[in-house]
């Protein structure tokens, strides 16, 4: 008995030729005849075609060393072939920009794709304030040429830092772009608010300079290394800040 209805015509795969398109909000369509990509180990959902994966981690010794010490990072595989590969992570929502000769600078666990032609290392966003906490603040960059997808929960609002000075929760923040300065704000509220509890809203990022930040309607959902950090025992960031 055939199926009647209109279900695989409403779920089609899109026609778009791009490297890096929209099968819908949560799934990447990637073309795969632009070169290899660089996608996050175990996002494949599908691929059809002749696609071949080779986990490479963390991405070599250096950069697994400061995954391993900051608890920054992401693991990695690479994919290359022909055919069209289809990623995604958890039915978050994707997120696709194309950089050129540029940089930026995003949470470790909101990175989905972006074209092997894009150098990538994990680095410190903030040596000041930063160092507070348990080992200070670490995003992974990507600099170059090529497209990006990263994910998020929900639809982000895109701020421009330059029309107002502009802050943040830190477990909110997806990325930020060049020109963008980042510095730690501690927010108590008061001894008042302390003693009931807080606001819970204690770590926030301000951002100034020219450009962008990125920030998901959502905490605490990519688990990158200001996330972690956070929220590790000892006393956190309070703990340090009461202990002088």
């Amino acid at each position: 008995m055939p199926i009647i209805g209109s279900l695989f015509e409403e779920f089609s795969e899109t026609t778009g030729q791009d490297p890096f398109t929209h099968q819908n909000k949560k799934l990447l369509k990637v073309q795969m005849g632009f070169g290899p990509v660089m996608a996050k180990t175990g996002s494949m959902v599908a691929y059809q075609g002749d696609v071949r994966f080779q986990n490479t981690g963390s991405g070599g010794l250096n950069k697994m060393m400061k995954s391993k010490l900051t608890g920054e990072g992401v693991d990695m595989m690479q994919c290359e072939g022909t055919g069209e590969l289809f990623l995604a992570d958890m039915a978050s929502e994707i997120q696709i920009f194309y950089l050129d000769n540029d940089m930026v600078s995003v949470n470790g666990g909101s990175v989905l794709a972006f074209s092997a032609s894009i150098e990538w290392d994990i680095h410190r966003v903030n040596a000041g304030k930063a160092s507070m906490m348990a080992g200070g603040m670490f995003n992974v960059s990507l600099r170059g040429t090529g497209y990006v997808a990263v994910v998020t929960k929900g639809e982000p609002v895109a701020l421009d830092v330059a029309g107002a000075p502009t802050f943040a929760d830190a477990q909110a923040v997806v990325m930020w772009t060049s020109g963008v300065s980042m510095d730690i704000r501690v927010d108590t509220g008061g001894l008042k608010s302390m003693l009931r509890g807080g606001t819970g809203e204690l770590i926030q990022m301000a951002f100034g300079g020219q450009g962008y930040v990125l920030v998901q309607p959502a905490e605490s959902v990519a688990e990158g290394g200001h996330q972690k950090q956070q929220q590790s025992g000892g006393g956190g960031l309070m703990g340090n800040l009461m202990g002088g």
